[in-house]
């Protein structure tokens, strides 16, 4: 961490507004990246990204300055989104649920439905390594998962991504 991100934690923990406001400002773009990655979906992405750059600003007295802000902040993000996933797969039927709008990362929308059919862990780990282009340690640093974890869950979601394009190519 620089030791201007450093002031301003110091200064956000302190209680400054300007300083809560340029760490939000930038961390931002990655965070909702982080989201957008994981969800899937831009809507969804905003209230995710926006409720874990909230909860850290709310959380920093827990925030070990030793470790890069952002990486505490992706952590957050993180879960906030596979919790989000849990709770919207138990309110919303995948049938019901809105259409996967294009990706501003590239991602075609039928790549993204598939990456969205996976189980929340799986699709995790894939959206954060080809999404975000985080390594697999990045990704169990910010999942809170061993290494080999990481790989195991990626080489099972790129089989269920690759059955589920399968089925939709031969259709």
């Amino acid at each position: 961490m620089t030791s201007d991100e450093h002031d301003l934690v110091e200064a956000a923990r302190a209680g400054s507004p300007q300083a809560r406001a340029d760490l939000f400002g930038r961390h931002w773009d990655e965070a909702w990246r982080t989201a957008r990655a994981i969800c899937g979906d831009g809507h969804r992405a905003e209230d995710v990204a926006q409720d874990a750059m909230l909860r850290a600003l709310a959380q920093l007295d827990r925030y070990d300055g030793r470790r890069p802000f952002g990486a505490w902040l992706r952590r957050i993000v993180v879960n906030q989104a596979l919790n989000a996933i849990r709770r919207d797969r138990r309110l919303v039927p995948i049938d019901d649920a809105p259409p996967v709008e294009s990706g501003r990362e590239g991602w075609e929308p039928g790549l993204l439905a598939a990456v969205r059919s996976l189980p929340a862990d799986r699709r995790a780990v894939v959206a954060l390594r080809y999404g975000m282009d985080l390594t697999p340690a990045e990704i169990a640093d910010a999942m809170s998962l061993p290494v080999g974890t990481v790989h195991s869950r990626l080489a099972r979601g790129l089989a269920g991504l690759r059955a589920q394009l399968e089925v939709t190519d031969a259709r």
